[in-house]
């Protein structure tokens, strides 16, 4: 059974390099890049679209989806309480030593229990108290301290578990409008994201056949006076969405920030699939 879990993770982690290095290379493709993304990188609340990214449609229920998914859960094991949802977010949001050698929590280490991150009217983002449809949502903070002739590199894994498939669907829309009314966002007082661009990927297209959707946004992460690559992945399966931030220091390529956050969403995919008991 191991040598079965360490095949399918190997190729998941090819098939999810390849989506996103895909994904970005279409970005990089695109024009200036005028749309600004900043996120304070766990999942925000929804905002009442009802325009999916493009994914199958979804049933209203906790735990419902169509045949169209790579992932069937077992609906006894989907979180229908806040506790439930806890529990499944802190098992799978990764810890600094998740992400490899030389990553240490930064301060704060994780979100504020209870909240979940919201882009406001002057797009910006700040944590709000849970919304109905969201049970529970907890982003950890890594980094990589300055040294060695490289900056600092600043990363986030986040989970944020949804009452129904629906409203984690809307997610992943919200996440795909969120540059088009915002042109430039403002992560924390000394920090902000521009020159963002986006692209979804729904289950069955492009390269996607692990995720029943996900957005891939790339950017520039600015801090003071450095100019820095931002990669930011939200990822759903099922009623959970992941998001994976990489904010780039200097000495850090395009390929070390797209491996990071790749192996970082291999890791939590496998984690809900695993937590949660379906079979792949």
């Amino acid at each position: 059974m191991d040598d079965n879990i360490g095949g399918r993770r190997a190729a998941w982690r090819w098939r999810v390099t390849a989506a996103m290095t895909g994904a970005a290379l279409i970005l990089g493709g695109c024009g200036s890049g005028d749309d600004d993304k900043g996120a304070e990188p766990s999942p925000s609340a929804t905002s009442g679209s009802s325009t999916s990214s493009g994914s199958p449609s979804a049933s209203a229920t906790g735990g419902g989806s169509t045949s169209l998914s790579p992932f069937q859960a077992d609906p006894a094991r989907v979180p229908r309480t806040k506790a439930q949802a806890e529990t499944l977010a802190a098992a799978v949001a990764l810890k600094p030593e998740a992400w490899g050698a030389g990553f240490r929590a930064q301060q704060p280490a994780a979100s504020t229990p209870g909240t979940v991150a919201v882009l406001d009217e002057q797009c910006r983002w700040e944590r709000r108290p849970l919304t109905g449809g969201v049970l529970a949502s907890l982003s950890r903070y890594s980094e990589i301290p300055a040294g060695g002739g490289k900056g600092e590199l600043k990363v986030t894994a986040a989970v944020t578990v949804h009452a129904t498939v629906l409203d984690a669907d809307e997610r992943l829309a919200t996440t795909l409008e969120e540059p088009l009314r915002c042109r430039e966002q403002q992560v924390r007082t000394d920090e902000r994201i521009t020159k963002l661009m986006s692209a979804a990927t729904p289950y069955g297209q492009g390269s996607n056949n692990y995720a029943d959707d996900q957005v891939v946004e790339i950017g520039s992460y600015l801090t003071g006076n450095s100019e820095q690559a931002y990669r930011w992945y939200v990822t759903r399966l099922g009623t959970v969405t992941l998001a994976v931030s990489v904010k780039g220091g200097q000495g850090y390529s395009d390929d070390q920030l797209n491996k990071y956050a790749s192996n970082a969403n291999v890791t939590m995919l496998n984690s809900v699939q695993f937590e949660l008991g379906g079979d792949s």
